[in-house]
């Protein structure tokens, strides 16, 4: 998710290589990321944290003590007050702000289509963060698509809907394929047939902005092929089935969230 990022800032051009100084500590992914994007690299996490007006978090949360630990001192030394934003799923704004004590933080739930441009990010705030803060975060994730704010409190709600989603839009994708092979046609139409179906119904209600209800009813003719399917849909809780993946990963957001990192 970090490169995602780092890859759409640079194609847009809100930030120049030159103003980016990635940390990665392994030497091969380092000279990728000089390769690919042009940007300054290091191993030193310190050295970060020293330089830049922005720190985005994008390490895995198990490690998110040790590398607090690590910077704790420099924050002790230091006159810079960098904005630092988390991609970290389960840490919270308390534990942002308690290992960043007096800090501006920013605690961000992206997606997986960000890689192309095409994500959902919500965002919520710290208490030190001011209004440009926020400006600078909306700036860069709107880079990889729409952004949202929202409390914290409903952070475990994002994760169970977008954070998750992803995976529940391509199990549809799937299935979709596999019935249309169960018909009869060859697994490569099947997929192409199933792909953008869903990409271009999701265009279409983004752009025209009509209740999904809406969309639905207008397919559907009275006696005909449609209503056929959704009442299969209806027998096998399709609905039902969704809504419930959604809370069960909501909860399983706040499980984890409640463990000790």
């Amino acid at each position: 998710m970090g490169e995602a990022l780092l890859s759409r800032l640079m194609t847009l051009s809100i930030y120049q290589p030159s103003e980016v100084l990635v940390s990665e500590p392994h030497l091969s992914r380092q000279s990728v990321l000089e390769d690919l994007y042009g940007v300054n690299v290091t191993a030193d996490n310190r050295l970060v944290f020293t330089q830049a007006e922005v720190v985005l978090l994008a390490v895995k949360p198990q490690v998110f003590s040790a590398v607090a630990q690590e910077l704790a001192d420099v924050m002790t030394t230091q006159d810079l007050k960098p904005l630092v934003i988390s991609i970290l799923a389960g840490v919270s704004l308390s534990q942002l702000e308690a290992a960043f004590p007096q800090l501006p933080v920013i605690r961000a739930m992206p997606n997986t289509p960000a890689t192309v441009g095409a994500g959902m990010t919500a965002i919520c705030s710290g208490a030190y963060t001011k209004a440009t803060h926020q400006e600078k975060a909306l700036q860069i994730f709107a880079a990889v698509g729409e952004v949202v704010e929202v409390s914290e409190t409903l952070m475990d709600a994002v994760t169970g809907l977008s954070g998750s989603g992803p995976a529940y839009v391509a199990v549809l994708v799937e299935a979709l394929a596999d019935g249309g092979v169960a018909v009869g046609l060859p697994r490569a139409i099947a997929n192409l047939l199933a792909l953008q179906t869903v990409l271009g119904t999701a265009t279409l209600l983004q752009e025209t902005k009509i209740h999904p209800a809406e969309l639905k009813d207008r397919v559907t003719s009275p006696g005909g092929t449609t209503i056929a399917g959704i009442v299969q849909l209806e027998r096998a809780g399709f609905r039902s089935a969704i809504i419930e993946a959604v809370k069960a990963a909501s909860l399983r957001s706040q499980e984890l969230r409640n463990y000790e990192l």
